[in-house]
């Protein structure tokens, strides 16, 4: 059993929790305020909708290739141009004054995304002992949780309120207040690693390391196959009203953080493995649980908090293992698994569009299903086909 993290790395796990809160509310922040935008700017919806199409492009893309091209620098340093081009490309979104640039600054801000987003993991896990990097991950991984579940939410009142150019200007300088806090309070100690090319291929070929990357990527799938569709599902299916859905939010925020709390904690005695295998069969059985329970809203709010609790459990998790099965290619291993999981969320919201209108709720929970046995599946294969990665591979 570890001890628990001293204070002076604890203040800088939070930090870096609060740099990943802030760039995840800046990936979904399009989502929450697509109408205040399209109004803001007189764009068509599917215009709109690109601006999230194309960060997520972006940050896929961006993610692995800058571990290749800067994955050498100091972490820190790598966080700091990751965090500042993000937030200097949300300014540019504010004072955008024509579509072209509202497109270019949402590639921007993919691109400082997926600088930022695989390394604070990475950053974190190397403040701390061996045995608290588990904990360590799930720290800094509170701040995507909860900005998963309360982003669109937060970043729609504000867009509705003060409009979509005070969000995107507001996002901005909370990530430069940020970065001036990191550099303050994060020890700059860490070295980054130098990935080549042929590494990441190698990575990807490896049956092993493939397979655990698509446990990401298919729990990813099947939690916004439901997910993306929350809002339309309580009003049409539960008959439910704006506040409802507010209070659905809401509870799904609270048991996120109540989640994550338990597996920075859970993490100290059981392995990565037993979590993983733990977080999913919750989630099927909630999934179970939603098709057959009454179509009641007090029933809906049970079982979001068990959904919101199993995928927090998920998150933290998949990254600590990947640590665990690659620590000396961490970086290119978190960048990768950022990666898949962005893909997995653009495949679960393109799956719901395309199966709500003709197959409804239940349709929807049937592709989550089936997209969660995948990730079960994909476990259980890479823990058979897990193979040490050649040390030549890191050049």
């Amino acid at each position: 059993m570890s001890q628990s993290i001293p204070a002076q790395p604890m203040l800088a796990l939070r930090l870096l929790s609060l740099a990943y809160f802030i760039q995840a509310v800046g990936a979904l922040s399009v989502v929450g305020s697509l109408e205040a935008i399209s109004r803001e700017w007189a764009l068509s919806a599917s215009q709109s909708a690109y601006l999230i199409t194309v960060f997520g492009v972006t940050f896929a893309l961006a993610a692995p290739l800058l571990q290749v091209a800067l994955g050498h620098l100091p972490r820190q340093r790598q966080v700091l141009l990751g965090l500042g081009l993000f937030s200097t490309a949300s300014m540019l979104f504010a004072f955008a004054p024509s579509y072209e640039v509202l497109v270019a600054s949402r590639v921007l801000m993919g691109i400082g995304a997926g600088f930022t987003g695989p390394v604070l993991g990475a950053l974190g896990s190397n403040l701390v002992e061996r045995d608290q990097q588990g904990s360590a991950i799930a720290v800094v991984l509170l701040g995507l949780s909860v900005a998963g579940l309360a982003g669109m939410p937060i970043t729609a009142w504000i867009a509705h309120v003060w409009g979509a150019r005070n969000l995107f200007m507001g996002i901005g300088l909370a990530g430069l207040v940020t970065a001036l806090l990191i550099i303050w309070r994060v020890p700059n100690k860490v070295a980054g690693e130098r990935v080549a090319f042929r590494a990441m291929v190698r990575f990807l070929t490896d049956p092993g390391s493939l397979s655990a990357l698509l446990v990401v990527f298919f729990v990813t799938t099947g939690v916004f196959s439901t997910y993306a569709f929350l809002t339309p599902i309580i009003r049409n299916d539960y008959h439910g009203d704006p506040a409802d859905v507010s209070l659905a939010l809401t509870v799904l925020g609270v048991a996120g953080v109540l989640g994550n709390l338990f597996v920075t904690r859970a993490a100290r005695y059981l392995s990565a493995v037993i979590m993983l295998v733990a977080g999913i069969g919750l989630l099927m059985a909630d999934v179970l649980f939603m098709w057959m329970a009454p179509s009641q809203l007090g029933w809906l709010l049970v079982a979001l908090v068990l959904w919101a609790f199993a995928t927090d459990i998920v998150w933290p998790t998949q990254q600590r293992r990947m640590v665990e099965l690659r620590p000396e290619q961490r970086g290119i291993a978190l960048a990768l698994t950022a990666s898949f999981l962005f893909c997995g969320i653009g495949l679960g919201s393109a799956i719901a569009g395309w199966v709500y209108p003709a197959y409804g709720y239940a349709g929807l929970l049937a592709s989550s299903l089936l997209s969660l046995s995948l990730a079960l599946g994909c476990l259980v294969l890479s823990e058979r086909r897990a193979l040490p990665v050649c040390a030549d591979a890191m050049v």
